[in-house]
């Protein structure tokens, strides 16, 4: 079944055959994946699979061949994404260090740190968690206190990180903190740093969420030496740099198909002749997903002409949650949970995507932050 059908005729050329070559792929690495572990969606772990993606080169896809990349169309990366979310494949351990992380460190990191890094990450070997936020502060990253004090060679971290995905996994993390006292701009005096995870001083802790899963974890830093050379770009010119890595984050097809396996389940049981309201649920549901979708390969061509689509990334997040926190809702009132052969891999499917759908509005950014910046970019506030 093929709900990705809808959306294929602006496909450019070529797309028809590399989407049977990731099919084929899929079909045979998922083919012992059970349906409440598809329907995990990318916070999904499996190291091997990961490893098995960057040998195809399927990591880093897009990025330049000497730092480990194949040089391939953004708009080809999409179509993977697509597929691999569609498949419920589990991707989380290289997530975001393909998504964000790479692009980040190649667009401002130094040469040093792009060939020591992404190599490995495009071959599925190294994984990267993201620091931003924190206690007291959540989604404001401006109100951080995790401090990076320079000293002689380098600086010194102290704080504490929350809600780090991968952090239990990763090799490196791409820290937000303070390199200067707070003052009257807010988003002043920010850095990022490339950590190692495994520095003295760093402290993991997992946070386990409903469905006894450790995808969350806080992290502790206790004068942890960085050195000068893992600076990200220019000291004080964090925000900019963390904003831009936000918008690859909030735009992408893993905020509008985060649920798609369920969907695809939910068709399967309402059966090849559903009733009036089933059928007009699941037409609602997949006209807001290609609209989705059209606005997100719109931000992503706004990335390839230089732009800047913060305010767009944001729409983007913040409906693609609201469409992702809905279908186990519509799912669940639509289908008889009698207990039937033919429904286990629903049941399976919508008891997996319940247990991570409230998620869906925090990660990335609360629909709170996400509004306001929406708002400030209308000139609403």
């Amino acid at each position: 079944m093929d709900l990705l059908r809808f959306s294929l005729s602006d496909e450019p050329e070529g797309a028809a055959g590399f989407r049977a070559e990731v099919r084929d792929f899929l079909g045979r690495e998922l083919a012992h994946l059970p349906f409440h572990r598809r329907a995990r969606s990318w916070t999904g772990v499996d190291l091997d699979f990961t490893r098995k993606l960057g040998q195809q080169g399927w990591i880093g896809m897009t990025w330049p061949r000497e730092y480990g990349g194949s040089e391939q169309s953004p708009r080809k990366r999409y179509i993977l994404v697509e597929e691999l979310l569609a498949a419920g494949a589990p991707v989380a351990a290289h997530w975001a260090a393909d998504r964000q992380s790479g692009p980040l460190l190649l667009r401002f990191g130094t040469e040093e740190q792009r060939r020591a890094v992404l190599p490995r990450i495009a071959a599925g070997e190294c994984f990267v968690c993201i620091g931003m936020s924190e206690p007291q502060a959540g989604s404001d990253l401006a109100a951080i206190r995790t401090t990076a004090r320079p000293v002689d060679g380098g600086y010194i971290v102290n704080g504490q990180k929350i809600w780090t995905s991968g952090a239990d996994r990763a090799h490196y993390m791409i820290l937000l903190c303070r390199t200067e006292a707070r003052g009257e701009a807010r988003h002043g005096g920010v850095s990022q740093l490339l950590l190692d995870m495994k520095a003295p001083g760093v402290a993991v802790q997992p946070i386990l969420d409903i469905s006894g899963r450790a995808i969350f974890n806080q992290v502790f830093f206790e004068d942890v030496f960085v050195p000068a050379d893992m600076l990200i770009g220019e000291e004080g010119g964090g925000w900019r740099q963390v904003t831009s890595e936000l918008s690859l984050e909030r735009s992408g097809p893993d905020r509008f198909l985060s649920s798609f396996v369920l969907l695809v389940e939910l068709v399967r049981a309402l059966g090849a002749t559903p009733e009036e309201r089933g059928a007009e649920a699941v037409g609602r549901l997949i006209a807001h997903i290609h609209t989705l979708r059209q606005m997100s390969l719109a931000v992503a061509t706004m990335f390839e002409q230089g732009l800047d689509p913060g305010v767009q990334a944001a729409c983007v997040k913040d409906l693609g949650a609201t469409i992702e926190q809905e279908i186990p809702e519509i799912a669940r009132l639509l289908v008889d949970h009698a207990d039937s052969d033919a429904l286990a891999d629903f049941r399976a499917a919508l008891a997996g995507t319940q247990l991570i759908a409230p998620a869906y509005s925090l990660r990335g950014g609360t629909r709170e932050i996400l509004r306001g910046i929406i708002a400030r970019g209308l000139g609403l506030r």
